[in-house]
Protein backbone atom coordinates (compact mmCIF):
# COMPACT_ATOMS: atom_id res chain seq x y z
CA UNK A 1 0.00 0.00 0.00
CA UNK A 2 1.18 3.52 -0.78
CA UNK A 3 -0.67 5.51 1.85
CA UNK A 4 -2.44 7.46 -0.92
CA UNK A 5 -6.17 6.94 -0.14
CA UNK A 6 -7.51 7.09 -3.70
CA UNK A 7 -4.79 4.79 -5.03
CA UNK A 8 -5.06 2.23 -2.24
CA UNK A 9 -8.87 2.28 -2.48
CA UNK A 10 -8.63 1.51 -6.20
CA UNK A 11 -6.43 -1.51 -5.50
CA UNK A 12 -8.84 -2.87 -2.89
CA UNK A 13 -11.82 -2.22 -5.18
CA UNK A 14 -10.19 -4.08 -8.08
CA UNK A 15 -9.39 -7.02 -5.83
CA UNK A 16 -12.99 -7.17 -4.60
CA UNK A 17 -14.33 -6.90 -8.15
CA UNK A 18 -12.06 -9.75 -9.23
CA UNK A 19 -13.71 -12.03 -6.66
CA UNK A 20 -17.16 -11.00 -7.87
CA UNK A 21 -16.16 -11.52 -11.52
CA UNK A 22 -14.82 -15.01 -10.79
CA UNK A 23 -18.05 -16.14 -9.13
CA UNK A 24 -20.30 -14.49 -11.72
CA UNK A 25 -18.47 -15.88 -14.76
CA UNK A 26 -18.44 -19.40 -13.36
CA UNK A 27 -22.23 -19.34 -13.73
CA UNK A 28 -22.83 -16.87 -16.59
CA UNK A 29 -20.32 -16.83 -19.48
CA UNK A 30 -19.49 -13.37 -20.78
CA UNK A 31 -21.79 -12.85 -23.81
CA UNK A 32 -19.31 -12.32 -26.64
CA UNK A 33 -17.51 -14.50 -29.16
CA UNK A 34 -18.83 -18.04 -29.29
CA UNK A 35 -20.90 -17.35 -26.18
CA UNK A 36 -22.69 -14.34 -27.72
CA UNK A 37 -26.44 -14.20 -27.09
CA UNK A 38 -29.28 -11.73 -27.04
CA UNK A 39 -30.58 -9.89 -24.00
CA UNK A 40 -27.49 -7.80 -23.25
CA UNK A 41 -28.57 -4.55 -24.88
CA UNK A 42 -27.17 -2.67 -27.89
CA UNK A 43 -24.21 -4.16 -29.75
CA UNK A 44 -21.16 -2.90 -31.59
CA UNK A 45 -19.03 -4.44 -34.33
CA UNK A 46 -16.50 -6.88 -32.89
CA UNK A 47 -13.39 -5.25 -34.36
CA UNK A 48 -14.42 -1.77 -33.28
CA UNK A 49 -15.36 -3.12 -29.86
CA UNK A 50 -11.92 -4.66 -29.37
CA UNK A 51 -10.13 -1.42 -30.24
CA UNK A 52 -12.37 0.74 -28.08
CA UNK A 53 -12.33 -1.46 -24.98
CA UNK A 54 -8.57 -2.11 -25.06
CA UNK A 55 -7.53 1.47 -25.86
CA UNK A 56 -7.54 2.65 -22.22
CA UNK A 57 -4.89 0.04 -21.44
CA UNK A 58 -2.64 2.01 -23.79
CA UNK A 59 -3.81 5.60 -23.54
CA UNK A 60 -4.59 5.80 -19.83
CA UNK A 61 -1.46 3.85 -18.96
CA UNK A 62 0.85 6.12 -20.95
CA UNK A 63 -0.89 9.26 -19.65
CA UNK A 64 -0.40 8.33 -15.99
CA UNK A 65 3.03 6.84 -16.56
CA UNK A 66 4.35 10.08 -18.05
CA UNK A 67 3.11 12.04 -15.03
CA UNK A 68 5.29 10.05 -12.64
CA UNK A 69 8.51 11.36 -11.12
CA UNK A 70 10.43 8.23 -12.20
CA UNK A 71 9.07 7.95 -15.74
CA UNK A 72 12.48 8.36 -17.38
CA UNK A 73 14.39 5.97 -15.15
CA UNK A 74 15.77 2.76 -16.62
CA UNK A 75 13.72 0.07 -14.87
CA UNK A 76 10.33 1.77 -15.22
CA UNK A 77 11.08 2.25 -18.93
CA UNK A 78 11.86 -1.46 -19.33
CA UNK A 79 8.62 -2.39 -17.56
CA UNK A 80 6.75 0.13 -19.70
CA UNK A 81 8.15 -1.66 -22.76
CA UNK A 82 6.76 -4.98 -21.50
CA UNK A 83 3.31 -3.47 -21.06
CA UNK A 84 3.33 -1.83 -24.48
CA UNK A 85 4.54 -5.04 -26.13
CA UNK A 86 1.32 -6.74 -25.07
CA UNK A 87 -1.17 -3.92 -25.45
CA UNK A 88 -0.05 -2.48 -28.79
CA UNK A 89 -0.68 -5.94 -30.20
CA UNK A 90 -3.94 -6.47 -28.31
CA UNK A 91 -5.36 -3.01 -29.11
CA UNK A 92 -4.21 -2.46 -32.69
CA UNK A 93 -2.81 -5.56 -34.38
CA UNK A 94 -5.06 -8.30 -33.01
CA UNK A 95 -8.43 -6.74 -33.94
CA UNK A 96 -7.21 -5.79 -37.42
CA UNK A 97 -6.15 -9.39 -38.08
CA UNK A 98 -9.23 -10.89 -36.47
CA UNK A 99 -11.07 -13.15 -38.91
CA UNK A 100 -14.57 -12.44 -37.74
CA UNK A 101 -17.56 -12.26 -40.03
CA UNK A 102 -18.80 -8.77 -40.88
CA UNK A 103 -21.98 -9.26 -38.84
CA UNK A 104 -20.21 -10.41 -35.65
CA UNK A 105 -21.30 -8.16 -32.81
CA UNK A 106 -20.31 -7.57 -29.18
CA UNK A 107 -22.67 -6.16 -26.53
CA UNK A 108 -21.90 -2.53 -25.76
CA UNK A 109 -22.28 -3.40 -22.07
CA UNK A 110 -19.28 -5.74 -22.31
CA UNK A 111 -17.23 -3.02 -24.01
CA UNK A 112 -18.13 -0.46 -21.33
CA UNK A 113 -17.24 -2.83 -18.48
CA UNK A 114 -13.91 -3.56 -20.15
CA UNK A 115 -13.23 0.17 -20.54
CA UNK A 116 -13.83 0.69 -16.81
CA UNK A 117 -11.53 -2.15 -15.80
CA UNK A 118 -8.77 -1.29 -18.28
CA UNK A 119 -8.80 2.35 -17.20
CA UNK A 120 -8.56 1.52 -13.49
CA UNK A 121 -5.99 -1.21 -14.04
CA UNK A 122 -3.86 1.05 -16.25
CA UNK A 123 -3.98 3.77 -13.60
CA UNK A 124 -2.81 1.60 -10.70
CA UNK A 125 -0.05 -0.14 -12.65
CA UNK A 126 1.27 2.96 -14.44
CA UNK A 127 1.20 5.02 -11.25
CA UNK A 128 3.10 2.33 -9.40
CA UNK A 129 5.83 2.08 -12.04
CA UNK A 130 6.59 5.75 -12.44
CA UNK A 131 5.45 7.34 -9.18
CA UNK A 132 5.01 5.08 -6.14
CA UNK A 133 7.45 2.27 -6.92
CA UNK A 134 11.19 2.50 -6.41
CA UNK A 135 13.45 0.53 -8.74
CA UNK A 136 17.21 0.84 -8.72
CA UNK A 137 19.01 -0.18 -11.94
CA UNK A 138 20.19 -3.31 -10.11
CA UNK A 139 16.57 -4.55 -10.18
CA UNK A 140 17.21 -5.76 -13.73
CA UNK A 141 19.52 -8.48 -12.33
CA UNK A 142 17.33 -9.32 -9.34
CA UNK A 143 16.06 -12.95 -9.42
CA UNK A 144 12.47 -11.72 -9.04
CA UNK A 145 12.73 -9.58 -12.15
CA UNK A 146 14.45 -12.35 -14.13
CA UNK A 147 11.88 -14.97 -13.13
CA UNK A 148 9.07 -12.54 -13.89
CA UNK A 149 10.54 -11.76 -17.31
CA UNK A 150 10.83 -15.48 -18.06
CA UNK A 151 7.16 -16.05 -17.23
CA UNK A 152 6.10 -12.95 -19.16
CA UNK A 153 8.09 -13.86 -22.27
CA UNK A 154 6.90 -17.47 -22.18
CA UNK A 155 3.29 -16.42 -21.76
CA UNK A 156 3.58 -13.82 -24.49
CA UNK A 157 4.98 -16.37 -26.94
CA UNK A 158 2.27 -18.93 -26.08
CA UNK A 159 -0.49 -16.33 -26.39
CA UNK A 160 0.68 -15.06 -29.80
CA UNK A 161 1.16 -18.60 -31.14
CA UNK A 162 -2.22 -19.82 -29.90
CA UNK A 163 -4.05 -16.81 -31.37
CA UNK A 164 -2.37 -17.42 -34.71
CA UNK A 165 -3.43 -21.08 -34.72
CA UNK A 166 -7.04 -20.03 -34.16
CA UNK A 167 -6.84 -17.32 -36.82
CA UNK A 168 -5.56 -19.74 -39.45
CA UNK A 169 -8.39 -22.17 -38.74
CA UNK A 170 -10.89 -19.68 -40.09
CA UNK A 171 -10.94 -18.34 -43.63
CA UNK A 172 -11.79 -14.65 -44.13
CA UNK A 173 -15.50 -14.14 -43.50
CA UNK A 174 -15.96 -17.65 -42.10
CA UNK A 175 -18.06 -17.68 -38.91
CA UNK A 176 -17.67 -21.40 -38.21
CA UNK A 177 -15.53 -23.15 -35.61
CA UNK A 178 -13.13 -26.06 -35.85
CA UNK A 179 -11.10 -28.12 -33.39
CA UNK A 180 -7.57 -26.67 -33.10
CA UNK A 181 -4.66 -29.11 -33.05
CA UNK A 182 -0.93 -29.06 -32.43
CA UNK A 183 1.37 -28.00 -29.62
CA UNK A 184 -0.36 -27.01 -26.42
CA UNK A 185 -3.73 -27.46 -28.10
CA UNK A 186 -3.20 -31.18 -27.61
CA UNK A 187 -3.17 -30.57 -23.84
CA UNK A 188 -5.61 -27.74 -23.20
CA UNK A 189 -8.54 -26.12 -24.96
CA UNK A 190 -7.34 -22.56 -24.33
CA UNK A 191 -3.56 -22.16 -24.50
CA UNK A 192 -4.15 -18.52 -25.48
CA UNK A 193 -5.66 -17.93 -22.04
CA UNK A 194 -2.93 -19.96 -20.38
CA UNK A 195 -0.34 -17.75 -22.10
CA UNK A 196 -2.02 -14.53 -21.02
CA UNK A 197 -2.31 -15.75 -17.44
CA UNK A 198 1.42 -16.56 -17.42
CA UNK A 199 2.18 -13.12 -18.85
CA UNK A 200 0.51 -11.23 -16.06
CA UNK A 201 1.77 -13.59 -13.38
CA UNK A 202 5.21 -12.74 -14.73
CA UNK A 203 4.33 -9.06 -14.63
CA UNK A 204 3.33 -9.34 -10.97
CA UNK A 205 6.65 -10.96 -10.11
CA UNK A 206 8.78 -8.65 -12.29
CA UNK A 207 7.18 -5.52 -10.81
CA UNK A 208 6.95 -7.09 -7.33
CA UNK A 209 3.91 -4.92 -6.69
CA UNK A 210 0.43 -5.22 -5.29
CA UNK A 211 -0.87 -3.57 -8.46
CA UNK A 212 0.71 -6.31 -10.54
CA UNK A 213 -0.63 -9.03 -8.25
CA UNK A 214 -4.16 -7.63 -8.41
CA UNK A 215 -3.95 -7.60 -12.21
CA UNK A 216 -2.74 -11.21 -12.28
CA UNK A 217 -5.58 -12.29 -9.99
CA UNK A 218 -8.14 -10.39 -12.06
CA UNK A 219 -6.79 -12.03 -15.22
CA UNK A 220 -7.22 -15.45 -13.67
CA UNK A 221 -10.71 -14.55 -12.41
CA UNK A 222 -11.70 -13.58 -15.93
CA UNK A 223 -9.94 -16.22 -18.03
CA UNK A 224 -10.35 -19.35 -15.89
CA UNK A 225 -14.18 -19.33 -16.11
CA UNK A 226 -14.01 -18.48 -19.81
CA UNK A 227 -11.61 -21.36 -20.45
CA UNK A 228 -13.99 -23.71 -18.64
CA UNK A 229 -16.89 -22.38 -20.72
CA UNK A 230 -14.90 -22.85 -23.94
CA UNK A 231 -13.99 -26.37 -22.90
CA UNK A 232 -17.63 -27.30 -22.26
CA UNK A 233 -18.65 -25.68 -25.55
CA UNK A 234 -16.09 -27.68 -27.54
CA UNK A 235 -17.27 -30.94 -25.95
CA UNK A 236 -20.90 -30.10 -26.71
CA UNK A 237 -20.23 -29.10 -30.32
CA UNK A 238 -17.80 -31.84 -31.35
CA UNK A 239 -18.50 -35.48 -30.53
CA UNK A 240 -14.89 -36.35 -31.41
CA UNK A 241 -13.33 -33.69 -29.19
CA UNK A 242 -10.12 -35.11 -27.61
CA UNK A 243 -11.20 -36.44 -24.19
CA UNK A 244 -7.82 -35.99 -22.52
CA UNK A 245 -7.62 -32.26 -23.06
CA UNK A 246 -8.05 -30.00 -20.06
CA UNK A 247 -9.48 -26.48 -20.13
CA UNK A 248 -6.54 -24.31 -19.04
CA UNK A 249 -3.80 -26.14 -17.11
CA UNK A 250 -2.28 -29.26 -18.72
CA UNK A 251 -3.17 -32.52 -16.95
CA UNK A 252 -4.88 -30.65 -14.09
CA UNK A 253 -7.76 -28.30 -14.96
Amino acid sequence: MTGQPYYDFMLIALLAIAAIVLVALLFVPAPYGRHARTGWGPTIGTRAGWVIMESPALLVFVAFYLRGAHARELVPCVLLGMWLLHYVHRTVIYPLRLRASADRRTPLSVVLMAICFNSANAFVNASWLSEYGRYAPSWLTDPRFLVGMLFFATGYAINRWADEVLRRLRKPGDAGHQIPHGGLYELVSCPNYLGETLEWLGWAVATWSLAGLVFALFTLANLLPRALSHHRWYKQQFADYPPKRRALVPFIL
